[in-house]
């Protein structure tokens, strides 16, 4: 097999069968797509590469900067695309989540913009959230940038429609699976190969896999998250299921030394998700089906991740007093005030209220008096045990609410005595018109 150029070998990626010792299900054939072997490691190759291509030619002649808002794999491989073509490549962000990911970016010769963001995803609603405002500046007509606009670009769904989609129906023999699981990000992915498989059978289920509201897990959105992606629809979905951080690294332990498969995080939420959802029906079938999920990308750009999470998995004792351990049953019993509660809690107790965002969004608008201590910062000053003391009430506020609801109900279980959470966060203080200020 030979190629002129690395991108004619993107695409064509094998339909691995997962041994069913593995999954246990007894009347379901279950496939992994391996997208992790793509040239530049991940499902994102197709896209990028789709987008990219049309204006290749006019951005070389006059010049231009490969553009996208994107912090994972859409931007490693644009970067590599742009490296290639001879132009510059710049990834815009409200965060650079993953070490490895943003120190691969700068090896492949990437430029990394961290705007402030009022959450983890663009929401292009919110005009008053700098990324927005980007986002919608670069949808200027503007010949200095070429923005793929992956959230919104149809080409980022048509890639899955002419290679993703086709080729699960080609190596199952002409047929469509009966079950098709993908993790939901910009939503490229599952709403291509949705409809190819559709078209094939319309009796298809297709399941997309969010993660749930107070977790991180690379690549996949939040179900509040994705109802702002472009490509988003919910009739592309039969169900919308949550999977947690916990349940995607217990899946990727199970992909890499069960299968022989170095899946990411992603890639293990998937299978879970997968196999819990088909466990529930599988006794009742009386004819043997087949299921597909996505394997988005491999495991090497995730150990700081995993290192944070399990550090148990690396050899390493676990870690006391982390977030990442906290259950939901401890953040749904957590103390959470909105925005009138707080503001009187703050007149009459004057607690300390500890802003976990980025430092350039806390510069952009905060809570007046209130200081700024980035959540993973956060995260390492409690490992060490409570960072001031137990009766010193304690607001904390995050985006929307959702970290700062972590912190929190780690901070009581350590023994603080009045830690709350602002619910809703710094936008629902916005939104409410309380006061916020500028450096």
């Amino acid at each position: 097999m030979r190629y002129d150029s690395i991108t004619e070998a993107i695409g064509n990626t094998p339909l691995v069968r997962i041994d069913p010792a593995v999954h246990g299900l007894r009347n379901i054939d279950l496939y992994a797509k391996l997208e992790m072997l793509n040239p530049f490691g991940s499902v994102k190759d197709r896209a990028a590469w789709n987008m990219v291509r049309p204006g290749l030619s006019a951005a070389t002649e006059r010049g231009a900067q490969i553009v996208e808002l994107s912090s994972g794999n859409t931007a490693k491989a644009l970067a590599v695309l742009a490296s290639m073509h001879g132009l510059a490549f710049r990834s815009v962000t409200n965060r650079m989540r993953i070490p490895e990911i943003k120190e691969l970016l700068l090896l492949l010769g990437a430029e990394i913009e961290e705007l402030p963001g009022q959450s983890e995803c663009l929401d292009p609603t919110d005009t008053d959230d700098p990324l927005t405002r980007f986002h919608h500046a670069l949808a200027e007509d503007d010949s200095r940038y070429l923005h793929t606009d992956q959230y919104y670009n149809p080409r980022n769904t048509q890639a899955h429609m002419a290679g993703t989609g086709p080729e699960i129906v080609k190596d199952l023999d002409g047929r469509a699976p009966d079950w098709f699981f993908a993790c939901v990000g910009t939503a490229g992915s599952s709403t291509g190969v949705a409809r190819v498989l559709r078209e094939h059978d319309p009796t298809v289920r297709v399941v997309g896999l969010v993660a749930e509201a107070s977790d991180f897990i690379p690549g996949i959105r939040t179900l509040d998250e994705v109802r702002h992606v472009g490509l988003f629809s919910p009739d592309t979905y039969d169900t919308i299921e949550s999977v947690s951080a916990d349940d995607a690294i217990d899946g990727m332990v199970t992909l890499i030394r069960r299968c022989g498969l170095l899946a990411g995080p992603t890639g293990g939420a998937a299978y879970l998700g997968t196999v819990r959802h088909l466990r529930a029906l599988d006794a009742e079938l009386t004819e043997r089906r087949s299921a597909v999920f996505i394997v988005c990308d491999r495991v090497e750009s995730y150990l700081g991740y995993v290192r944070q999470r399990r550090p148990d998995l690396l050899g390493r004792p676990p870690r006391r007093n982390s977030v990442a351990t906290v259950t939901e049953a401890e953040i749904r019993s957590a103390t959470a005030i909105d925005t009138a509660q707080a503001r009187t809690w703050i007149e009459s107790e004057r607690p300390l209220v500890v802003d976990l965002r980025g430092p350039r969004a806390y510069a952009t608008l905060h809570i007046e008096g209130s200081i700024n201590i980035v959540d993973d910062l956060f995260d390492e000053l409690v490992r060490g045990g409570l960072p001031f003391s137990r009766r010193q009430p304690v607001l904390l506020a995050c985006p929307v609410g959702e970290k700062s609801a972590r912190y929190a109900a780690l901070l009581t279980r350590m023994g603080h005595s009045d830690a709350r959470s602002l619910a809703g966060g710094i936008v629902a203080w916005r939104d409410a018109g309380a006061p916020l200020v500028r450096d």
